[in-house]
């Protein structure tokens, strides 16, 4: 085999422009530091930390998430609490208006107290974020929520809220609708109400138990009554005679529980001959139109003082139930911004690991290529020498 002249010289070259080539990539590594400038000097490295980075953005964004929805929850918590000492200081007015000691000037008073409330509750309810959002607009949230007019508030929001990913298929409400808060509280216990009749002359009023259907109980007299299913019109039976005939009418002391068909009721006062109560499952009220009632009931000059008292009282079970409801929707707050606090915690960790992993594939290792810049230059060194000794070598120069 023998080789020319030229064919030394060309892999003599080549060998230097391939050193002189990993020299450059070497300098480069250590001056960028990175092992990966480009797709070209490790496709593969490079389609892996592609991925990476793809889930990094991610989990980094499900952080942001969290800290919106954090804020705009603490905004709400905020004023959920401004909300319920709002309704326990209209419960604390309404006890005082109840204790039977007041005349018709220092109940109006209350009353104007109560307007006062009113309006601020509904101020509370139309609360915004620092971009002048409505908190409980749902995602509605460039919509004014509540209007007041006089003592009527309405509502104008969304029924929905955003669903925020705080990470991977775990999603929060970002916040909660003005209805699923304010408007929508339950009547009664949450399963039935009862309501005395406006006419009543007596001073019952009736706090019950569970109650199945609607029935109206009407005295008969103050120690006796009878009961109507109302969906039907019939009369209840109450028990039977010695005879074992059904009766229908029942002896009433105050006090006593009054049982029929599953239900119980206490009536406590005394009741008058045709006073009237109702029973019926539970519907829907607002806290607004129960301070709006309360606020009618202490104003007017028509109603008797048992009826006032009656009102008074069932106003209170109402202020009651929505205080329990923001209670409730506090708590579901507090849940959801511990949940984010706990993604966010697991978010941190995975971005530690994707960013080692990460660092691993990419970050240039400096260490390692000193070094390796050091064997590359002595051995582009060895390689020039050689090239030029090699091309003093002719034959001319043994003649």
């Amino acid at each position: 085999m023998t080789f020319s002249t030229v064919t030394f010289q060309k892999n003599a070259i080549d060998q230097i422009e391939a050193l002189d080539t990993s020299i450059s990539q070497t300098q480069n590594q250590l001056s960028s530091g990175t092992m990966l400038p480009n797709a070209a000097a490790n496709p593969v490295g490079m389609t892996e930390v592609n991925e990476l980075n793809a889930q990094l953005s991610a989990s980094q964004q499900y952080v942001t998430n969290g800290n919106s929805a954090t804020a705009n929850l603490q905004l709400e918590e905020s004023a959920l609490t401004s909300a319920t000492n709002l309704l326990q200081s209209a419960q604390t007015l309404a006890t005082q208006a109840n204790s039977g000691s007041l005349n018709s000037s220092d109940l109006q008073d209350i009353g104007t107290q109560l307007e006062q409330q009113l309006q601020q509750l509904t101020d509370v309810a139309n609360s915004t974020d620092t971009n002048g959002q409505y908190l409980f607009s749902g995602q509605a949230s460039n919509t004014q929520p509540f209007a007041q007019s006089g003592n009527t508030v309405t509502y104008s929001g969304s029924d929905t809220v955003d669903q925020i990913e705080i990470g991977p298929n775990q999603f929060i409400s970002a916040g909660d609708t003005g209805s699923s808060v304010f408007m929508n509280v339950p009547t009664g216990n949450g399963t039935f109400t009862t309501a005395a009749a406006a006419g009543n002359t007596g001073s019952g009023t009736d706090p019950s138990a569970w109650v199945p259907g609607t029935y109206t109980i009407t005295f008969t007299s103050p120690t006796q009554y009878e009961i109507t299913d109302t969906t039907t019109g019939n009369p209840v039976q109450l028990g039977t005679d010695g005879s074992g005939n059904p009766v229908y009418t029942a002896n009433y002391t105050s006090g006593d529980g009054i049982s029929f068909d599953g239900i119980q009721v206490t009536i406590s006062g005394t009741p008058a001959t045709g006073d009237q109560f109702t029973v019926a499952p539970a519907g829907k009220t607002s806290a607004f139109s129960t301070l709006s009632n309360l606020v009618t009931a202490l104003n007017s000059t028509s109603l008797t003082s048992a009826q006032r008292t009656t009102q008074i009282e069932g106003a209170l079970q109402q202020l009651d139930n929505a205080v329990n409801q923001l209670n409730d929707v506090q708590a579901s707050v507090g849940a959801r911004i511990n949940a984010v606090t706990t993604a966010q915690s697991s978010a941190s960790s995975q971005q530690t690991t994707l960013q080692t992993s990460i660092s691993q594939l990419s970050d240039t290792d400096y260490a390692a290529a000193t070094t390796q810049l050091s064997t590359e230059e002595i051995a582009l060194q060895a390689a020039e020498q050689s090239y030029a000794s090699i091309a003093k070598l002719s034959l001319f120069s043994y003649l």
